[in-house]
């Protein structure tokens, strides 16, 4: 007899989101990014799926992520954090997979500097969230659960 597993959505973050909680305080926030795992995790949970995280501050361990969620995931949640401004290759890799993904970003990027105005992840998000702080994340674990027609 197989055993059933949970759906899983994947959380990725980008650089220098490790450094959430002590980073800017005042853009970012007091939270952490454990603390975010723990938010994204409980959210999951509450409609029976389950997470996994990954934070990197290196582009290529971005790309194989999303690259192995490929078939594995019910979609991804993702704060590229800076790369959202110049990877062209994190935006390949999401219309490579065929994946949903919700674009977050804890601050409003609009109301910051003009270069943070433009991603090259939105045109391939299914969804994207800016401005709503960590709670942002838990949006998107609700949206991506709202696309998920596999269940």
């Amino acid at each position: 007899m197989s055993e059933s597993r949970a759906p899983r959505i994947l959380v990725l973050n980008g650089p220098n989101l490790n450094l959430l909680g002590t980073r800017e305080p005042d853009i970012y926030g007091h939270e952490t990014l454990s603390d975010v795992q723990e938010l994204c995790a409980r959210t999951a949970a509450a409609a029976g799926y389950e997470t996994e995280f990954l934070q990197s501050n290196h582009e290529g361990v971005l790309i194989d992520a999303i690259h192995a969620a490929r078939g594995n995931v019910a979609g991804i949640v993702f704060n590229p954090g800076a790369f959202t401004h110049t990877s062209v290759a994190l935006a390949d890799a999401i219309a490579g997979v065929e994946l949903p993904v919700v674009e977050v970003h804890i601050s409003n990027v609009h109301k910051r500097e003009a270069f943070r105005h433009h991603s090259y992840i939105s045109p391939v998000a299914a969804a994207i969230i800016v401005g709503a702080g960590v709670n942002g994340y838990a949006l998107g674990v609700q949206q991506l659960i709202q696309l998920d027609t596999r269940g």
